[in-house]
């Protein structure tokens, strides 16, 4: 079966990582979601699973730093989970539902699903297949998990896929992509590479057959030089801001 061509918003825009965050607008909230969408930059947001499988647009496998509240997100029921507030504002924990309702089209989203390798990873990857198959705006999926590009492949090839990499951050996938058939395995129609990894061989050789690179997360004007110089797009925070 022959490639399908990645399309070209992919790589036209820049990514506001967790959204356009800032002081008193937390990351990965519909404030956050807004501010991008007004930047006129797209959005790259993390999904983290309910105990009832409902995705919800939040980074961390705990409530601790981002809350008041303590515990794992995925030991309660998204409607306990969306009246918790963000970091002392009146932001709450939102569904991806929600997300898209927000930005309907006007800005491309990034949706990385967020896995360990003991994970139950497909369960997550269905729930959220079901939340993106009426969204008609440009979106993709993307995880450090070759799993999701397996799942993806299979179950739903109509979503763009992304592996995200890194051989900097050790967090169980730290070089797993250089692992023999990893690729292969994941199938992905882009990767998202750990901006401090650049420039290395392999991802210069997958940008140079002409496959979209992205590169994360820009917060310095170092990074974002070596971004620029390096990927095709950048997901980016703060000072690593244009």
């Amino acid at each position: 079966m022959a490639e399908r061509r990645v399309p070209d918003w992919l790589t036209r825009w820049e990514y506001a990582h967790r959204g356009l965050h800032s002081v008193g607008v937390p990351e990965n909230s519909r404030a956050a979601a807004e501010a991008a969408i007004a930047a006129g930059m797209a959005i790259e947001c993390d999904v983290q699973m309910s105990r009832d499988g409902v995705p919800l647009v939040f980074h961390d496998w705990e409530l601790d730093r981002l809350t008041e509240e303590r515990g794992m997100v995925a030991a309660r029921p998204a409607a306990d989970l969306c009246r918790i507030r963000l970091m002392g504002t009146d932001q709450i924990i939102w569904p991806l539902t929600d997300l898209l309702e927000l930005v309907a089209g006007r800005v491309p989203i990034l949706v990385e699903i967020k896995s360990h390798p003991a994970f139950a990873l497909p369960q997550a990857c269905i729930a959220i297949a079901k939340v993106l198959a009426d969204y008609a705006g440009p979106s993709a999926v993307m995880s450090f998990d070759h799993r999701m590009g397996e799942w993806f492949a299979r179950h739903a090839p109509e979503m763009l896929r992304g592996l995200v990499i890194t051989d900097t951050l050790d967090h169980g996938f730290k070089s797993a992509w250089r692992a023999p058939h990893a690729l292969e395995r994941a199938a992905p129609e882009f990767l998202a590479s750990d901006v401090r990894d650049l420039p290395n061989a392999l991802v210069g050789l997958w940008r140079e057959t002409g496959r979209p690179l992205l590169t994360w997360t820009a917060r310095t004007p170092e990074t974002r030089a070596r971004g620029l110089a390096n990927a095709d797009a950048l997901i980016a925070e703060g000072a690593g801001l244009a």
